[in-house]
């Protein structure tokens, strides 16, 4: 009699998630915008107008104070309260209790976090250098250091979940959070923890940030039309993403449900220009994805692209795409949710795995929005402006960043 096969220990699966976004403070209000084709870029002059570009998603009507004890909340950046808050519920959905010294099946010191940033706590960086260069103050808050770190959120996390196993932030701008990511497959694959917390936060809506990135000409006046022939740069998002990871024996030993399996990270660098994108990179990263998954092109369901919207990146994007899948290409859907949420940097790629593993789950693929006229440089089969019904099995989701940093991670349906 053949005996059924033990689940392997490296097979690594997702049973929590969590959000912030502009879509909502939970993964059903995330979810519901998604799939129904919502935009949620709109005007921001309410919240500050001197700047040239006039739209954007921030975050609204989020009170971290009633999920968070609101003592900690005033030690915390904005940035670190959108993680603590996304970290609280995708906890709960992994059947993990908050009490530290529950009996949940779960080794506190076997509980690790990883969190992703690409700016830090730059608001609180902005009120504090106010402080002192325009308002003549000789001192700033004693909390600032802390504050603006960027592994501040993965402290916080910490101490919220009373995880007391390996601990730490990464930081590699619009990549972070795949980098993050990888970082938390090693911690599980390698034995040095059981379960790992992943985030990607950012709180981008400081006016020194936004002033930053008018400077750079790549925010769009109006909004995010990515793959478009007529798109003219990103829009600004921000928020957080979290999910909870956890080796496929460990979680079926506590009888949690996997919702996804993460089969590899794939990760690349330009070696050149710090802001102009590079196919070859790009390409590097998928390939290296689907190398380390053991899979081919032709394996490939749906692609989360990173689709900023501007000329160069959907175009760049799109030459590494076809290299890619080949004679794939016209068959292998791909869609940009940054049309949706815009460019939340740090958290964009936690925003694209949420969606992705919404898409696997509702077996339906993310839209584009906003999309008018397919551009002939950019030849890819782009999921425009309504959600796609469509089994997904196997999805690549990209995250390119300034720096010539690359990371792609590889998704299957559990």
């Amino acid at each position: 009699m053949v005996q059924p096969s033990t689940p392997p220990q490296y097979d690594i699966v997702i049973t929590g998630r969590g959000v912030v976004s502009a879509f909502g403070h939970n993964i059903s209000a995330f979810e519901e915008k998604i799939f129904g084709a919502a935009c949620a870029i709109a005007s921001i002059e309410d919240l500050n107008d001197q700047l040239l570009f006039k739209t954007g998603a921030p975050v609204r009507d989020f009170d971290p104070n009633q999920s968070i004890n609101p003592r900690e909340c005033r030690m915390m950046d904005p940035f670190s309260q959108f993680a603590v808050h996304g970290a609280l519920d995708a906890l709960k959905e992994a059947g993990l209790s908050l009490d530290g010294d529950a009996d949940d099946g779960m080794d506190r010191s076997r509980l690790g976090v990883v969190t992703g940033s690409a700016c830090g706590g730059i608001s609180t960086l902005e009120t504090q250098y106010s402080r002192l260069y325009l308002k003549g103050s000789r001192k700033v808050s004693p909390m600032t250091v802390p504050m603006v770190m960027g592994s501040g959120p993965a402290s916080h996390i910490a101490k919220a979940a009373n995880a007391r196993g390996p601990v730490f932030g990464v930081t590699s701008a619009c990549a972070s959070f795949n980098h993050a990511l990888n970082s938390a497959l090693s911690l599980l694959k390698e034995g040095a923890a059981d379960v790992v917390i992943c985030c990607g936060t950012d709180a981008n809506f400081a006016h020194g940030n936004l002033k930053a990135w008018e400077a750079l000409h790549a925010v769009s006046p109006d909004t995010c039309r990515p793959f478009s022939i007529d798109r003219k740069g990103l829009s600004m998002g921000e928020g957080a993403g979290v999910i909870v990871l956890e080796r496929l024996d460990h979680a079926l030993a506590r009888k949690a449900k996997p919702l996804a399996k993460v089969l590899g990270v794939g990760m690349s660098s330009d070696a050149g220009n710090l802001v102009a994108p590079d196919a070859q990179g790009m390409y590097g990263a998928m390939n290296n994805a689907l190398r380390i998954a053991d899979l081919s092109p032709s394996d490939i369901d749906y692609i989360n692209a990173h689709g900023t919207g501007t000329k160069a990146n959907d175009q760049t994007e799109s030459e590494a795409v076809c290299k890619l899948l080949g004679k794939q290409n016209d068959a292998t859907p791909l869609s940009s949710t940054k049309s949706q949420l815009g460019h939340a940097l740090g958290a964009s790629g936690a925003f694209e795995m949420l969606a992705t593993i919404g898409g696997i789950l509702r077996e339906t693929m993310p839209p584009t929005v906003n999309f008018t006229q397919a551009d002939p440089e950019c030849p890819v089969n782009v999921i425009a402006n309504t959600a796609q019904p469509a089994k997904i099995n196997i999805a690549l989701s990209n995250s390119f960043a300034f720096g010539g940093l690359n990371a792609s991670a590889v998704i299957q349906k559990a």
